[in-house]
């Protein structure tokens, strides 16, 4: 089910290239396990063809969500509100390996936040957090990522692609996994 034609094409051009240092943010919907949704923003850390792989603390409300339902929505929005891309999708574990490869192409920050954004540290004053987040950053060994990173791959079923027109009404275009291959809607904005 692999990404292709028009809908690569869109893709491609829409985001911003993997080797490219600043990646964009999106917002990860999960199913909590009473059914609500669950919303936070993430990193992209790359997508191909395949789909879209964001990475997290294995023991973070989110990891603990996509174990029970791997069903998930992803929303890229651009400044000025002037592009859209949502996404549905289905999200699975990565290997260890692609996990700490992408933890290797994270800036020193992300890779330190990696290691102290628990919620131990958050319970701690914010003197006591800037302390030991200062001492972390003289002492820490960023050189592999910790035993909870996880890395997540969200293959997608649907993509909809929503552009802003000043000219006239917006539209969607939107891409949906059909009877083996990708079927193209034009929608209302």
């Amino acid at each position: 089910m692999s990404i292709a034609g028009e809908a690569w094409e869109l893709l491609s051009d829409w985001l911003p290239g993997n080797h490219e240092p600043e990646r964009p943010q999106l917002q990860l919907a999960t199913v909590t396990d009473e059914g609500t949704p669950d919303v936070r923003t993430v990193l992209l850390t790359r997508f191909s063809p395949e789909g879209f792989w964001f990475n997290t603390d294995s023991r973070s409300r989110k990891a603990q969500q996509l174990r029970s339902t791997p069903a998930v929505a992803l929303l890229f929005l651009w400044p000025g509100f002037t592009r859209q891309l949502s996404v549905q999708g289905v999200a699975s574990v990565v290997p260890t390996s692609e996990s700490a490869e992408a933890y290797q192409r994270r800036s020193p920050y992300l890779q330190q936040l990696a290691w102290q954004n628990t919620n131990a540290f958050a319970q701690l004053p914010a003197s006591e957090r800037e302390a030991r987040w200062d001492a972390f950053t003289h002492s820490g060994d960023l050189s592999q990522p910790p035993p909870t990173w996880a890395g997540y791959l969200v293959r997608p079923e649907r993509l909809t692609f929503w552009e802003g027109n000043p000219a006239a009404a917006s539209r969607r275009t939107e891409f949906t996994w059909c009877a083996g291959e990708w079927r193209r809607t034009y929608l209302a904005g």
